[in-house]
């Protein structure tokens, strides 16, 4: 087994995906609300996805956009990115290493930011080398300041909101974002933040709820985020470029 202290990018991106949760109970769930919001503001026909991992939120993005290029750092991922969008692009590449001339009218970064060493330089690129003119970045990541962080702080299963949990260590996550983190990060790119909005008011744990809650519990309390997106569980933005 590779030692996480000295392992290459690769292969700490191809161990989270030999054991992946993206597409399990509530964290699938959380994927697809994300893609129906973010589909309410993609741009043109063109379409980069950074990370789509196994391909759920690509489920939305696909029939919306005739150019689709997707690009994940995981060789698994990526080979099953291929046999399940064929029409789609494919690249195996870190999003730092990855280079093209074309332009896109939308780039997806779906819990992309808290996962890369440096998002200010993701986002940078996704501004003077990826964007189409007119076009639209669409982001979203997990908020440090969601209920069930602050329930965990209160209880003291976590020492503060920052602190990674059960399922940020699982995943790799290297920061937990506050609102004020992520749009600090987005105008330091040099981006303009046209909305800012959160989604999933998540009370509890995903096993607690995969536990007792129902399907539509969970949908209503995703849309409940929507109105308090300070304390959702899920935070994102919308921009674009000057």
């Amino acid at each position: 087994m590779t030692d996480p202290s000295t392992e290459t990018e690769a292969e700490r991106l191809e161990r989270v995906a030999a054991d992946s949760w993206y597409a399990q109970g509530v964290n699938a769930a959380t994927i697809y609300y994300s893609g129906r919001i973010f589909a309410r503001h993609w741009r043109g026909d063109s379409c980069l996805e950074l990370g789509p991992a196994e391909g759920l939120m690509t489920e939305q993005i696909a029939p919306h956009f005739p150019r689709l290029v997707l690009v994940d750092g995981s060789a698994s991922f990526v080979a099953q990115l291929k046999e399940r969008y064929p029409d789609a692009e494919v690249h195996e590449a870190l999003f730092e290493d990855f280079t093209t001339e074309e332009r896109f009218d939308t780039i997806v970064l779906g819990h992309v930011l808290e996962h890369v060493e440096d998002p200010v330089a993701i986002l940078r690129r996704c501004r003077d080398e990826w964007l189409a003119p007119g076009g639209r970045v669409l982001m979203a990541v997990p908020n440090a300041r969601s209920l069930h962080r602050q329930a965990a702080v209160i209880m003291g299963l976590l020492k503060d909101e920052f602190e990674f949990n059960k399922n940020d260590l699982h995943h790799g996550h290297r920061r937990v974002y506050t609102p004020e983190g992520l749009r600090s990060d987005v105008l330091a790119a040099g981006l303009r933040i046209e909305i800012f909005g959160g989604y999933w008011l998540k009370p509890l744990s995903n096993s607690q709820l995969e536990q007792d809650w129902t399907p539509e519990m969970i949908e209503a309390f995703m849309a409940l985020g929507e109105r308090y997106p300070d304390i959702a569980g899920e935070i994102y933005i919308v921009a674009g470029a000057d």
